[in-house]
């Protein structure tokens, strides 16, 4: 059986909103498997909102670099540990440096950029005192790629056919502000789609209601995630009255790929506010 760490408890709590005991019974009985607790807990009613598993707690800056021609462009994380570090000039250097370097070599392998830069890597630990990684890179080709930078902390690439450079910079600060996970509805994976449903199925079953009733309300509450979750579906934020893959419709273009990154997603660390509770799981 997997051991309920302090740490899987207290990430279950900050994500759902429910009682540190209630969050161990349930992680137990889901043998420590956090994404089937929360499925748990949602099939319950017993969470008012899910947080994302992206919960951000590491520091770094993320930066993009596009090539000249326009048709290959990469984008990175470097992490650090404190947000001062992250601000200074030579860590967004080293940062520029890097990308050039993926760029210029069409680098696309993040063990052989670790190992071109590990020399160099060592010496800013040295200077900084804290540890320096380069925890991700991404690249997309295409006829054009565009980009958008939410300062250093998010960053957009899009790979994209169409005339209007300007309106995919639009596209790419939607995208950053609204998180869609996948193009169209019909890109959205089967086992993504049979797993929301059983849980909204679920859900729907707890109202008393006929199955008819219980089916129209699931269909609705599934057409609305996968709407969420779609970017052509989603409506655009500085046109409320359009989705976006109108928009694209209008101006002829089609988005092939894109790629968005966030500073510390999916990075946990334990905080030491939580230690009045652990003696609390610990009984």
């Amino acid at each position: 059986m997997t051991k309920i760490t302090s740490s899987l408890v207290k990430e279950l709590r900050q994500r759902t909103g429910i009682g540190i005991m209630e969050c161990k019974k349930i992680l137990v009985a889901s043998n420590g498997d956090i994404e089937l607790a929360i499925d748990n807990i949602r099939k319950l009613g017993k969470a008012k909102a899910i947080k994302r598993a992206n919960f951000i707690t590491a520091e770094g800056i993320i930066m993009e670099k596009v090539s000249d021609d326009g048709k290959y462009g990469a984008l990175i994380e470097l992490n650090c540990e404190t947000d001062f570090v992250s601000k200074d000039i030579n860590f967004i250097t080293f940062c520029k440096k890097i990308l050039q370097s993926i760029v210029l070599n069409k680098l696309s392998n993040i063990n052989e950029l670790n190992s071109k830069f590990e020399d160099q890597r060592k010496i800013m630990i040295t200077k900084f005192g804290e540890n320096i990684n380069i925890r991700r890179l991404k690249i997309l080709k295409g006829e054009k790629i565009g980009y958008y930078l939410h300062g250093t902390r998010i960053g957009v690439l899009v790979s994209y056919k169409g005339a209007d450079d300007e309106f995919i910079k639009h596209i790419a600060m939607h995208i950053a502000a609204s998180k869609p996970e996948y193009i169209t509805p019909s890109d959205v994976p089967s086992d993504v789609i049979t797993r929301e449903y059983q849980i909204q199925l679920d859900i729907a079953k707890k109202y008393g209601k006929s199955s008819e009733i219980i089916e129209k309300i699931v269909i609705g509450r599934m057409n609305k995630f996968i709407n969420e979750i779609s970017l052509t579906s989603q409506k655009f934020i500085m046109d409320q009255d359009k989705t976006v893959g109108m928009l694209l419709k209008e101006k002829n273009m089609i988005i092939i790929n894109f790629v968005r990154f966030e500073v510390g997603e999916g990075i946990k660390k334990i905080e030491t506010d939580f230690a009045t509770e652990v003696a609390l799981i610990s009984k």
